[in-house]
């Protein structure tokens, strides 16, 4: 349009190049390689969207379940290996021995209860508090804080339970005008961002554990490609798919504890390590539903 008002009536908008050469016209409509980039990407995202459409009502709910799966296995572990935990506690965390019963008692009825309240969206913020100070309470009466692994882990899986909480917040009823109130926005908006950069801590601590090979090069190149995307939230869902791709089958290939006899000395560990994965793919699939938030690269683009 700036084209046609500028030459209109002088004769300009068709000038030959005299020295043949691509004239103005053509060089402005060659796209930059970044531009196929992001049509390629779009034509992705349109495809990924059609496929999910008979699934995508299911999303939110599967999200909401792997999410605390975690949970609800550390609380049957703690049931069915009841004294081992109270001889651990006691014996190596040097706690007192009615303290010891409390916090197994405490952890396992906040585990199941809290879970169950995020799977059926009832009084979703208490349960995911309560979540997060399990997660927290745990790291400090097992003195796994200072693992740097464990760490990263545990954060993820806080990334996930914000996800939660903000996808509860998407779904909460709005003020009587219609519109939601300014300070749930803002919370939301925060909790987003929060949760989005908590959640790739998981593959920051897989890129720096275990051996190097060609494979393990590659999955984490790509992965870092993803996560960083998820983080600035530029195609956002596309890169959340992508880690959930990844992070599901190095779960079902290298902590596939079924495999392992019943008294293998890492069962418990490659079980642990396998629903808590489920939970951070969990909070990935809440990422694809609900988009990144307003802190992102994708929702500025449609501002401008």
């Amino acid at each position: 349009m700036a084209q046609i008002r500028g030459t209109a009536g002088y004769n300009l908008g068709s000038q030959d190049n005299r020295f043949g050469g691509p004239g103005r016209a053509d060089a402005t409509n060659d796209p930059s390689p970044l531009e196929q980039l992001r049509e390629q990407t779009n034509k992705i995202e349109e495809w990924l969207d059609t496929a999910a459409d008979p699934i995508k009502q299911y999303i939110p709910a599967a999200g909401r379940f792997l999410i605390v799966c975690t949970f609800m296995e550390d609380a049957i572990r703690i049931m069915t290996q009841w004294s081992d935990q109270l001889l651990y506690l006691k014996d190596y965390r040097h706690i007192p021995w009615g303290l010891t019963h409390s916090f197994l008692f405490l952890n396992v009825v906040a585990m199941i209860s809290c879970s169950t309240l995020v799977i059926i969206r009832k009084y979703t913020e208490y349960a995911v508090f309560g979540l997060i100070g399990v997660v927290i309470t745990q790291a400090l009466g097992y003195g796994l804080i200072f693992d740097l692994n464990f760490f990263l882990r545990n954060l993820s899986v806080m990334g996930g339970l914000l996800m939660v909480l903000s996808d509860s917040w998407v779904r909460k009823k709005f003020a009587p005008a219609g519109l939601p109130l300014p300070a749930e926005k803002d919370r939301k908006k925060y909790i987003q961002l929060a949760g989005r950069i908590l959640l790739i801590l998981l593959f920051v601590g897989f890129i720096w554990s275990g051996d190097w090979g060609i494979a393990r090069i590659l999955v984490s190149l790509f992965g870092l490609v993803a996560c960083v995307m998820v983080v600035v939230g530029f195609k956002a869902k596309w890169s959340a798919i992508l880690l959930v791709v990844i992070l599901s089958v190095f779960n079902l290939v290298v902590n596939n504890f079924w495999t392992l006899h019943e008294h293998h000395p890492h069962k418990d560990f490659a079980k642990y390590d396998f629903f808590q994965i489920l939970s951070i793919v969990g909070g990935l699939l809440l990422l694809v539903n609900m988009g990144p938030g307003s802190f992102s690269v994708d929702e500025k683009k449609k501002v401008y």
